[in-house]
């Protein structure tokens, strides 16, 4: 054949409402998965240094721990916080900062763990601490070197290959969006899979060095508006926006 057929990838508005509907369920479901997300990371975070909301040094305090206290005492003050009244988590950390007598731990702070946290910390679950004993609480009563390699190499694997999956769908669907330039279309696409590597790679580093905890805020809000702008950009685009008519809907 002496001619060829130019593949032209289309816009929204040019996609069956078929293929639309789905995008846009697609969509939905992700953006709600983001926000619950975004709020597991606050709830997991926020607190871990005294202060209320998310900073640098809550994320500095998960990855590589604290001078200031024990594991314990950075849980309550952190993500579980809001599981405990404040004069609860007051009095066990109280007895933390004591000799930890085991009469005191018997008398004082085992009915407070029996009343709000067996439940789940009762010996059942390997990756939660088992709390319904002296020698249980004594082997978290130590000090704070933030979250394990063990526990860093499952979570990093599970970011990678979820997060991984999720951004490669939506520069799929962001991929039909019009914009004026190509490369920077390109680099939409490209910004939450480098966010995504500097998140996880530096949250091993915050383990060695405090500032690499600034990189792990940074790429964790760098992937959040990536996210924002690719969700924004085509769930508009797929209802109401329609091309320039002095530009054309397709490219190469």
């Amino acid at each position: 054949m002496n001619s060829y057929t130019r593949f032209s990838y289309p816009r929204f508005n040019e996609l069956p409402a078929s293929l639309r509907v789905l995008y846009t369920m697609v969509l939905l479901i992700f953006g709600l998965g983001y926000l619950f997300a975004m709020v597991q990371v606050y709830e997991v975070h926020a607190g871990r240094d005294g202060k209320p909301g998310v900073s640098v040094q809550d994320i500095q305090i998960a990855y590589r721990g604290s001078n200031s206290g024990t594991r314990l005492e950075s849980a309550i003050k952190g993500p579980m916080s809001s599981m405990l009244p404040e004069s609860e988590s007051v009095a066990i950390i109280g007895w933390l900062h004591t000799d930890m007598e085991e009469d005191d731990f018997n008398e004082n702070i085992l009915p407070i763990l029996e009343a709000r946290c067996i439940a789940c910390h009762d010996g059942s679950n390997p990756h939660l601490p088992n709390l319904n004993s002296f020698d249980g609480v004594k082997k978290v009563a130590v000090a704070d070197t933030g979250v394990s390699v063990g526990t860093l190499v499952r979570v990093s694997h599970i970011h990678l290959f979820g997060l991984a999956f999720i951004f490669a769908f939506m520069g799929l669907i962001f991929s039909h969006a019009y914009m004026r330039r190509a490369w920077l279309k390109n680099v939409v696409i490209i910004l939450p899979f480098a966010a995504i590597f500097l998140d996880v790679m530096s949250w091993w580093l915050t383990k060695v060095a405090e500032p690499f905890g600034y990189i792990v805020f940074a790429s964790g809000a760098l992937m959040g508006l990536s996210f924002a702008f690719q969700w924004c950009v085509s769930m508009y685009q797929l209802w109401f926006f329609r091309c320039p008519d002095n530009e054309a809907c397709t490219v190469p």
